[in-house]
């Protein structure tokens, strides 16, 4: 068998950098998270402030009610994408073994309510998009997508809840040319967020 491929680098070579992004127990020990060569070493603030200047002009709403177990995808997702924020709404526990750490490097906002969920996207004029397979649900690559929006994912299974439906300015689903009825919902939020990149960044 081969050696163990470790994950990241080791120990920083003497002299350290001067630059307060730099953590000093991570330049001492070594760098072994999951983060871009760019980041190594830096602290977790300084890599959460950096993200922030970049940072896209739509949101993520995941409804938490059965304690899903996508949640952590998607978070996972809204980090790779560059989401603004990741709202979710209902219960305030999730899994966070999926995530991979990267909620650490995204910003989480909870709602009790649907009712407050809306209240806060009114108050910012921010759109709810609302991502599900329903007979009435247009298909996403033919809609254009606002850019600033709340895209807005429901459990695994039911989907959007009605009330959370009818907040939406618009539903919108992905296209499938199969034999099964919908994908996952972790699947769906990747191809959503990155069929707002294309339109509003490429």
């Amino acid at each position: 068998m081969g050696e163990k491929l470790e994950i990241g680098v080791g120990p920083h070579p003497r002299p350290w950098p001067d630059d307060r992004r730099f953590d000093t127990e991570l330049l001492t020990a070594g760098d072994r998270r999951n983060v871009l060569d760019e980041y190594r070493y830096w602290t977790r603030e300084a890599i959460v402030a950096d993200l922030d200047k970049r940072r896209h002009g739509f949101h993520i709403a995941i409804e938490n009610f059965q304690h899903d177990f996508n949640i952590g995808t998607i978070v996972r997702n809204a980090n790779a994408f560059l989401a603004h924020t990741v709202h979710i709404v209902g219960k305030r526990r999730w899994n966070k073994r999926g995530a991979m750490v990267t909620d650490r490097y995204q910003h989480i906002q909870y709602h009790a309510s649907v009712e407050e969920f809306v209240e806060w996207s009114v108050g910012l004029s921010l759109p709810l998009i609302g991502i599900d397979i329903r007979e009435d649900s247009m298909p996403i690559e033919a809609s254009g997508l606002p850019e600033r929006c709340v895209l807005v994912f429901g459990q695994e299974g039911p989907g959007l809840s009605v009330e959370m439906v009818t907040a939406c300015k618009d539903v919108l689903h992905v296209t499938q040319f199969g034999s099964t009825r919908s994908i996952n919902v972790g699947v769906a939020s990747g191809i959503a967020m990155h069929t707002w990149l294309l339109e509003h960044k490429f």
